[in-house]
């Protein structure tokens, strides 16, 4: 048995991949430790609350015991923010779900009209550079890239015990800043779905048997590469094959792109399912025979939406970037970053066309169901993270 953990993290029913990540994850973690979940400020557990008698939740005002290590879960939202304070408490360990905190840092500071923490804040991550940046942006110079190149990390994890991160792109990042701090690398636990009936899925979403379904899962912004996937979807279809989108999750497509949609004669090969509760997240991506995970630009940041779709044996196109080249090429086919992606797109469609009907495709299903099985097991995950926080205690 490890030291006790006091856990804290955004919980459901907050729509957050890290919620969902605390919920799968806690039931295997405390097979190895003895955990404590804190409440987050104003929450109220769902009605059927998933870790009902698996951990103890304690108050949002909870302190960790003579023995507990606090282990927070740090990404870059404000769901997050809330767990600032306890960043300078002793024996904290930080899961970085997201390897750029600068959108975190301005949640925490600039949003709240807090211009002198903002520039404390990126000088101690990033010294004279990051005061002149913070100066530029108070005065109104600003940029969608600075984020990406002033990523905030050491502002937040400079007392800190040890650290998690879920790719070893992000291990190496995080080891350059921190060069003195205990970092592990630990895969992103999602659930596994177990067999699941696909035709009924199938036709739930409306999908024709013989269409190429092509999947993207979790709320869309622009940085998600939606033009890349339409553009793509649209030349292959041109191309002759039967193919279409199923976009999963909040939001949907945006009002903005309707009318590109219609320009390239593609209304009807859309498809939107709106919010999907946590148990149908698990399962959709198996009504997929291709899923794509996009970011432009990409912060390193962990893909759930990956994960699930390794998870359901659905191989999943993603930004040849970082994180992602590190899932094996068959079971993740790459996508050239840039003006080149959207003909990428559009030739791995081509290829799911073809390999449905050869059974290569079959082969790249198991290739993604293996990459799953080697990194984003709950229980590999759970076993793993005990031992990272036994070492350190």
């Amino acid at each position: 048995m490890t030291a006790g953990i006091l856990w804290a993290s955004p919980l459901p029913p907050v729509r957050s991949g890290v919620s969902d990540y605390a919920v799968e994850l806690l039931p295997e973690l405390a097979r190895h430790a003895r955990v404590r979940v804190i409440a987050p400020p104003q929450w109220q557990p769902p009605p059927s609350w998933a870790l009902a008698g698996t951990v103890e939740v304690v108050p949002t005002d909870a302190r960790a015991l003579p023995g507990e290590i606090t282990m927070l879960h740090l990404g870059n939202n404000p769901y997050h923010s809330w767990l600032l304070e306890r960043l300078a408490g002793d024996r904290v360990v930080v899961v970085l779900h997201d390897p750029v905190l600068h959108h975190l840092l301005v949640q925490a500071s600039l949003a709240l009209g807090d211009r002198v923490t903002y520039r404390r804040w990126l000088e101690a991550a990033h010294g004279v550079h990051g005061g002149m940046l913070a100066r530029a942006w108070l005065e109104g110079f600003q940029g969608h890239l600075e984020p990406f190149l002033f990523p905030a990390r050491r502002a937040f994890l400079a007392g800190v015990m040890g650290i998690v991160v879920h790719s070893a792109w992000a291990a190496g990042e995080v080891a350059r800043d921190l060069p003195d701090t205990p970092v592990a690398h630990i895969g992103l636990a999602v659930a596994d779905p177990g067999p699941v009936e696909t035709d009924g899925l199938r036709d739930r979403l409306g999908l024709d048997s013989r269409t190429v379904a092509v999947m993207h899962l979790g709320f869309m912004t622009p940085a998600k590469g939606l033009n890349v996937i339409l553009a793509g979807l649209a030349a292959a279809r041109r191309c002759g094959i039967d193919a279409g989108l199923v976009l999963v999750g909040e939001g949907g497509l945006p009002a903005g792109f309707r009318g590109v949609v219609a320009d390239l004669g593609l209304a009807e090969a859309i498809h939107e399912t709106g919010w999907v509760t946590g148990d149908e997240v698990r399962i959709v991506p198996a009504a997929a025979d291709l899923g794509v995970v996009l970011r432009t630009p990409s912060a390193g940041e962990t893909s759930a939406a990956a994960g699930r779709f390794l998870a359901c044996g659905t191989p999943v196109a993603v930004g040849g970037l970082r994180q992602f080249l590190e899932i094996p090429e068959a079971a993740a086919p790459r996508l050239t970053p840039g003006p080149a992606a959207a003909a990428d797109l559009a030739r791995v469609i081509a290829a799911v066309a073809s390999g449905r009907r050869d059974g290569s495709w079959a082969r790249r299903r198991l290739a993604a169901r293996a990459a799953y099985e080697s990194r984003h097991r709950p229980e590999k995950a759970a076993a793993a993270l005990a031992e990272f926080v036994r070492s350190l205690a």
